[in-house]
This record gives structure tokens, C-alpha cells and sequence, in this order.
């Protein structure tokens, strides 16, 4: 929030949204002395690493579900000795790769954007449905405007989403939900077991 703000205050609006590079325009404008070729440096170490901690995630997470029931039981095996998770993360690379092929970084970071904008949705509506949960522990509890304020921006910016970007967001919404269906079929866990045993 605060690079945005700053990046609004050096810059106007429109001007940042024509750029492909608004924070490197940021940086020029504010003459801070950073040459524009370290900058591209930085930028460049800094979307690797975001991509390799997205893959290491992604795979985690699959493999969390997997472990859980709610994907299918396969994408929970491991290494034997070394307990690396080989499917899940066999898998979701085939799944980045697939997805690189079949559009530009741009339309990819929007379909992350809408999928993101679901998470924090479905998040902040479980906390106002949480609140009514009465706990004897102390716990925290949020100001009941936030979560109603961040579903209120997840929906505005959802409208703002183009309709290709829906699409792409349905396609992979769906094969999550037949994972799913498939993970909770009866037959299917008959003959999937829980895997830790085999290492």
C-alpha cells in the first residue's frame, strides 16, 4: 500500500497504468540515482524468486490438500527416503508450463490476480461467518468494517476483469472442482488409500 501510494504521489495515475514498467518510471522521475540497468536487475532476481517461492507453494499445497482427501490421493506420494512430494510438484510444473503456453505474462498475472481476488474473498466472508462462533479461549477479533470493506474491494475489482481472464479463471476453476469430486468419489478412495506407509 505504501509503494502504491508513493508511486501515486510521484507519478499520475494514468501515466502509470500506460507504462509497462511503473515502478522503474517512478524511480526515473524521483531521480534517485539508481541506473535503470541495476533496477533491471533487481526487478528481474525479484520475479525469479517470487516464481521459484509460487512453484515451491504451489506444489506444498497440492500435496497439503492431497494428504487431506481433498485432491486426489496420488498427489500425496513422496520420495521414500528424502519425503519430497515428486507428484504434486511433477504436477503443477506441468500445469506452469501448460499455462505459459497458452497466453502472455500479462493475461497469466491477470488470471493470478482474479483467482487471488476469489482466496481473499471466500477469506474475509469466513470471518464474518466465523464471528458468530462463540469461543471460551481468548482469541482476536477484527473490526467487523474490515473484512466488509475487503469483500466490498475483491467484488469492485472483480467487475473491473476482462472476460478472457474469466474464462482462463473458469477453466482452472473447474478442473479444481472435478479434482475435487474425483478426490471424494467413493471408488476412487476404495482403491487410494492413505500412501505415507511407503516410505
Amino acid at each position: 500500500m505504501l509503494v502504491g501510494l508513493a508511486a501515486a504521489v510521484v507519478l499520475p495515475a494514468d501515466q502509470l497504468a500506460d507504462s509497462s514498467g511503473p515502478l522503474l518510471e517512478v524511480v526515473r522521475a524521483a531521480d534517485v540515482g539508481v541506473p535503470d540497468e541495476l533496477f533491471s536487475a533487481i526487478a528481474l532476481i525479484a520475479v525469479a524468486n517470487g516464481a521459484l517461492l509460487t512453484m515451491i507453494m504451489a506444489s506444498r499445497l497440492v500435496f497439503g490438500m492431497a494428504e487431506q482427501g481433498l485432491l486426489p490421493r496420488p498427489l500425496a506420494r513422496v520420495l521414500p527416503g528424502r519425503r519430497t512430494p515428486w507428484v504434486s510438484i511433477l504436477v503443477t510444473t506441468l500445469v506452469a508450463i501448460a499455462l505459459t503456453l497458452t497466453g502472455d505474462l500479462g493475461e497469466l498475472a491477470n488470471t493470478v490476480v482474479l483467482l487471488l481476488l476469489f482466496v481473499f474473498l471466500s477469506t474475509n466472508t469466513a470471518v464474518l461467518v466465523l464471528r458468530k462462533d462463540r469461543v471460551e479461549a481468548d482469541h482476536f477479533r477484527v473490526w467487523p468494517v474490515v473484512p466488509v470493506l475487503a469483500v466490498a474491494s475483491c467484488l469492485l475489482l472483480l467487475w473491473k476483469q476482462e472476460a478472457g481472464t474469466w474464462l482462463r479463471a473458469a477453466i482452472l476453476l473447474a478442473v479444481g472442482v472435478v479434482l475435487y469430486l474425483l478426490a471424494q468419489a467413493p471408488w476412487w478412495k476404495a482403491t487410494h488409500e492413505p500412501l505415507r506407509d511407503e516410505s
